[in-house]
């Protein structure tokens, strides 16, 4: 590590699932996935902005925001990362128009009418047959009388939206030479093919039906019956909400004047603060219970730095007692193969004057067979 140090590295924390990723080297993009714990973009990440400031008037991170289960919102193929943790906040329910639970802007179930505190649509109605205008008014229908549409959709500044297939009625994306190509039969029966199509990523209707234009867009809203419609392009740089163009940028659509149980956030928040002041408590339990851990593991350390500088002293004296010993056995060693040199020695001496004993002997037996000889001769000469 260099001794001068460095900048730290710059980071923004995710407001959909709370990690602090560093900030990409090359900026962010509306649709590239900047965070990699949740895979959210900007636009992600602006949409969850939107929902805090609309609601709470503050940027909270998902995970920041009171829970507030009177709050009832809709979600419209929200992605699951941010439809998990509105449904723990709010009585939230995702729908999709492809699976159950499903929705339909253009066809609803009257039982949604002024049903719902807020409404999420992101990436939706760029996707909805027209005329587009049934979907505005709909949405307006389904919230209470002081709710909110958050809205993404993909827009440009261009002076008119426009409508990929205009006279779409009975249509169907299907497969010709390995291309997709849309084919519509209009109201008159005229039959019509498209090729070139433009797609959104996910599954259900993807194809893109048309390309709003700004202010055309902001017109559907305010004809469908909202009375404030604002596009929120705010940077929060804090949560990785940095918009690199201006257009697609996140819209608040309200029916009317939204206002927030305050109570109810207050209550929130006290039992926020509750959790924190419990959480304290446990956290100076534990540093109290580390605190003892540790002079319980230095008086062990201590205890056994000294059993072990006895059980060293015990093994050097060990260990010289054990060399005394070894000097004392090769010195005994060498003794004993003197003495066993001096025993074949001496044996050798004995089996030396036993064999002289033998000669000796052997020569007196000859001496005295000699004399008996001599004597003998006498006798008979005599």
């Amino acid at each position: 590590m260099s001794s001068t140090g460095s900048p730290a590295e710059p980071r923004f924390q995710c407001n959909v699932c709370g990690a602090k990723p560093a900030t990409p080297a090359e900026g962010f993009d509306r649709e590239r996935a900047s965070c990699p714990e949740c895979g959210s973009t900007v636009r992600l990440r602006g949409l969850v902005s939107l929902i805090s400031m609309e609601i709470f008037g503050v940027p909270l991170t998902l995970d920041e925001m009171p829970v507030m289960k009177s709050l009832r919102g809709i979600g419209m193929s929200d992605p699951p990362a941010l439809a998990a943790r509105l449904a723990e906040k709010f009585d939230y329910t995702n729908t999709f128009y492809h699976q159950a639970p499903r929705f339909d802007v253009v066809s609803m179930d009257e039982r949604h009418l002024g049903r719902y505190d807020f409404i999420v649509s992101s990436e939706v109605l760029e996707h909805v047959p027209p005329p587009v205008d049934r979907a505005f008014a709909t949405l307006h229908r389904m919230l209470k009388p002081d709710g909110v549409l958050l809205l993404t959709t993909p827009y440009s500044l261009k002076p008119a939206t426009a409508e990929h297939f205009p006279q779409l009625h009975d249509f169907q994306v299907v497969q010709v030479g390995g291309r997709p190509v849309l084919v519509n039969r209009t109201r008159e029966g005229r039959v019509e093919v498209f090729e070139n199509l433009v797609f959104h990523g996910g599954d259900g209707s993807t194809v893109e039906i048309r390309e709003f234009a700004e202010s055309e867009l902001l017109t559907l809203l305010k004809d469908a019956g909202f009375d404030e419609v604002a596009i929120r392009g705010e940077h929060v740089p804090a949560h990785g909400v940095v918009h690199g163009e201006r257009w697609s940028l996140p819209i608040a659509a309200r029916k009317g004047r939204f206002a927030p149980a305050v109570a109810e956030i207050a209550g929130a928040y006290r039992d926020r603060g509750a959790e924190v002041a419990a959480l304290r408590a446990e956290l100076a339990r534990l540093a109290d219970e580390l605190t003892r851990t540790r002079a319980t593991a230095a008086a062990v350390q201590e205890r056994a730095s000294a059993e072990v500088a006895e059980t060293s002293r015990w093994a050097k004296k060990i260990e010289s007692e054990f060399e005394e010993r070894t000097r004392w056995a090769v010195q005994l060693q060498g003794e004993v193969k003197e003495q066993i040199g001096n025993v074949k020695h001496l044996q050798q001496e004995v089996e030396a004057q036993a064999r002289r004993a033998r000669e000796l002997e052997a020569e007196l037996i000859r001496i005295r067979s000699r004399l008996w000889n001599r004597l003998g001769r006498l006798f008979r000469m005599g």
